[in-house]
C-alpha cells in the first residue's frame, strides 16, 4: 500500500486502508457526527465503500470515504482540512459525490471541486432516555410490500427502493382505507456499534398535516432503540416544521453540517496541453466519446442510502425530511 507525501505540511502523507479498527477508533471521536460511515464499517456495506486516511507522523489527521455505485455517491470527510485536502488529492477521488463535511472543510474541498450551494444541514439524534414516542396506529412493513412502498415514494422520491432495504433495516407505515400513506425507514444500521440513521420518511401529499411522519418515524426509532444506544437523523437547517416534529420525538440538535454535490475540478495540466490535442486531433477520423452525464442526486434513489426529497415553502410539518448522508 503505497504512501504518497502530499498536503501543506511537511510530513502529512495520505494512503488508502481497508483497517477497520483504525477507522473506527477514529470515526468515534465524533460518533453521532460519523454515524453513516461508523454503520458503512459494518460488512453488509463496508465492500462498497473506499477509504483514504492523513497522517501527521503516527498519527492519523483526516479520514475521507467514498461509497461506490452510481455517480453521484456519498462522500464523508472529517478531521483536519490539511489532511482533508491531501485525501482529495491522491486517494478518494471521484468525479462528482454528494459531499457530507464541517463547514470548516469546505475550504480544503475546494481545492479539488467545485461546490454547489445549499443551506446548512441539522443531524439530530436521541438515545432512550431523550425519547418521546409518538403512539399511533402504525404496521410494520414486509419485504413483500415493497411495491406499495415504491409507490408511495414515487410522490416525492422519482425512484426505487430494493426489497433487501425492508428486509435488513426497519420501516413502518401508516394506512388509510387499506392504502398506505404514510413510511419511514432507516438508512443504515450498526448492530455492533449499537447506532442506526432514521430516513426515507414520506406522507402522501392528501394525508399532510395529521402527524402521520412523526408518528412512523416514533414506530422506527423506537425499534432502533430496543438495540442501539443513539439514533440519529438529519434535516434542513430551513425546514423549521420538520425539526419541531422531531423535537417533539425527543430528539436534539447536535451539530449542523454542509451537504453539497461536488463536481471535480479540472485538471491545469489538462488545459495547458488541450491546444497540442485539438492541433494533432483535427487529423483523426476518430473521436472520443463524450463523457457519460452526471446523474442528479434528486433523480436517483440509491439502494443503499437513499436521497429524500427537498421540502417546498408550503411543506406542512409532516413532509419529507432532507435526510441525506
Amino acid at each position: 500500500m503505497a504512501t504518497v507525501a502530499v498536503g501543506t505540511r511537511p510530513g502529512m502523507v495520505a494512503r488508502t486502508t481497508t483497517d477497520r479498527v483504525l477507522l473506527r477508533q477514529f470515526l468515534e471521536r465524533d460518533r453521532l457526527f460519523a454515524a453513516y460511515a461508523i454503520c458503512d464499517l459494518e460488512d453488509r456495506e463496508f465492500s462498497r465503500t473506499k477509504w483514504g486516511i492523513a497522517s501527521q507522523g503516527n498519527e492519523v489527521v483526516a479520514i475521507g470515504m467514498e461509497y461506490g455505485g452510481l455517480t453521484p455517491q456519498p462522500m464523508f470527510l472529517m478531521g483536519d482540512p490539511d489532511g482533508i485536502s491531501a485525501i482529495l488529492r491522491d486517494v478518494v477521488r471521484p468525479r462528482a459525490a454528494y459531499l457530507a463535511a464541517r463547514a470548516e472543510s469546505l475550504p480544503a474541498v475546494a481545492q479539488h471541486y467545485r461546490i454547489e450551494g445549499g443551506p446548512p444541514m441539522i443531524r439530530m439524534w436521541v438515545d432512550r432516555t431523550r425519547f418521546q414516542p409518538a403512539p399511533a396506529q402504525v404496521e410494520r412493513l414486509l419485504p413483500v410490500e415493497v411495491g406499495e412502498l415504491n409507490r408511495l415514494y414515487q410522490l416525492g422520491f422519482a425512484a426505487w427502493l430494493p426489497s433487501g432495504a425492508i428486509a435488513e433495516g426497519v420501516y413502518y407505515g401508516i394506512r388509510v382505507n387499506g392504502r398506505l400513506v404514510a413510511a419511514a425507514g432507516t438508512h443504515v444500521i450498526s448492530r455492533q456499534a449499537r447506532l442506526a440513521v432514521v430516513g426515507n420518511v414520506l406522507t402522501h401529499t392528501d394525508h399532510r398535516g395529521r402527524g402521520y411522519a412523526q408518528a412512523v418515524t416514533s414506530a422506527v426509532t423506537a425499534e432502533l432503540l430496543r438495540y442501539c444506544d443513539e439514533v440519529v437523523l438529519n434535516v434542513r437547517s430551513d425546514n423549521p416544521p420538520a425539526i419541531q416534529a422531531y423535537s417533539r420525538l425527543g430528539f436534539i440538535e447536535h451539530a449542523r453540517f454542509e451537504e453539497r454535490l461536488v463536481r471535480r475540478l479540472a485538471s491545469p495540466w489538462a488545459d495547458l496541453t488541450a491546444p497540442i490535442r485539438r492541433l494533432f486531433g483535427r487529423g483523426s477520423a476518430r473521436t472520443a466519446a463524450p463523457a457519460p452525464p452526471i446523474d442528479d442526486p434528486s433523480e436517483r434513489f440509491e439502494q443503499a442510502h437513499p436521497i429524500d426529497p427537498q421540502p417546498t415553502p408550503s411543506s406542512p410539518a409532516d413532509g419529507p425530511p432532507e435526510d441525506h448522508r
